[in-house]
């Protein structure tokens, strides 16, 4: 009887994560054999970063066909934007946030070409995910693209964005506990087929970074943690084929806040503050998400936050239909309702939340 064909799962070619490594870029693209580029930068990064950048590829002999500073994700753009790149361009390059990330990360895709992924911040695990949240029809949707060909992360550029944006990161890294569990909730009840890979990457991804000892969120060891953890959810996503080991019903209600507020706060934060409700919900490892939160200082910056409770029980409501087709704990009544009332009565949601 012959051997069943092994499933194959892209990864990075290219993992680089560490202090000055912006600087080296050209020396990276070279070592890949991507010679002819396109780079699309965050709104006023080119004034920051660029020239380093810029410099670095013209050192290695990597010519830049194209590039421009980028402020959209809607999705007619990204088409008309791909189509246009010339044709000899080998790879695509996103330097920036979440939403440049996305662009330059779809276009590749478009284009069945490598897309490197160069973040400016670690407000999410976006930089390394196969997904891509873009505008379709007026709406923020998640729509299938590929993992990062390579990537690239100068911890010192980290270090330097708003502290907010590791708070950001923080509660996304974290969300993996509640998003496993729910996971296994509903592959115990026959509503998902839970790959086991992917469920231990993503566990060994968090545990690595809820145990990381530091003194401050600016250490390097614990920026590089994140940072590290953050690129491992990516890979147990392509594992699993889907975002289950690292989106549960934390990120339902992020995603339902999206929907209801006109500001709503950075996604990490919203998922951070979910996770936390979620895992007392589970009766799952609260004592650890709140320990985290407290010691990073999470806590504290939601708090200067003044957001309502309201609004997170109407998201409660709403969240189940934000993806239906999964079962996670707040799919069941019961477990709404619970939610509900932890909103309440919990001690540390209510200082944070009014």
């Amino acid at each position: 009887m012959g051997r069943a064909a092994a499933n194959e799962i892209n990864i990075p070619n290219l993992l680089k994560i560490g202090a000055g490594t912006l600087a080296y870029t050209g020396e990276y693209l070279k070592e890949l054999g991507l010679d002819r580029v396109v780079i699309l930068f965050g709104n006023g990064l080119i004034d920051m970063f660029g020239g380093s950048v810029m410099d670095s590829l013209k050192k290695a002999g990597v010519e830049v066909l194209e590039y421009q500073e980028m402020d959209t994700v809607c999705i007619d753009d990204l088409i008309s934007l791909a189509f246009s790149m010339p044709n000899k361009t080998q790879a695509v390059i996103g330097l920036g946030g979440g939403k440049v990330i996305d662009a330059a990360k779809y276009c590749g895709y478009l284009l069945n070409l490598p897309f490197i992924s160069i973040p400016t911040s670690s407000s999410s695990d976006g930089f390394s995910s196969s997904s891509a949240s873009l505008i379709v029809e007026g709406r923020r949707k998640s729509v299938p693209a590929r993992l990062a060909y390579g990537i690239i992360v100068d911890t010192e550029v980290i270090r330097s964005a708003p502290e907010k944006f590791l708070y950001s990161g923080i509660g996304d890294m974290v969300a993996k506990i509640t998003a496993l569990y729910d996971w296994k909730y509903e592959g115990d009840y026959g509503y998902a087929e839970v790959n086991d890979f992917a469920m231990m990457i993503a566990k060994k991804a968090v545990n690595s970074f809820v145990r990381t000892p530091f003194q401050s969120i600016q250490d390097e060891l614990f920026i590089r943690e994140l940072l590290d953890s953050l690129a491992m959810s990516g890979i147990a996503n392509e594992i699993a084929g889907s975002s289950a080991p690292t989106s549960g019903s934390e990120h339902l209600i992020s995603h339902a806040l999206d929907k209801l507020l006109e500001q709503p706060q950075l996604h990490g934060i919203q998922v951070g503050i979910a996770t936390y409700l979620m895992s007392l919900v589970q009766d799952h490892r609260y004592r650890r998400v709140d320990t985290i939160f407290t010691q990073t200082g999470f806590w504290d910056y939601v708090a200067s936050l003044q957001m309502k409770r309201s609004d997170f029980e109407s998201a409660i409501d709403l969240a189940p239909s934000v993806k239906p087709f999964r079962h996670t704990y707040l799919h069941e009544e019961a477990y709404r309702e619970r939610a509900k009332e932890l909103l309440r009565t919990d001690g540390q949601l209510c200082r944070v939340l009014i």
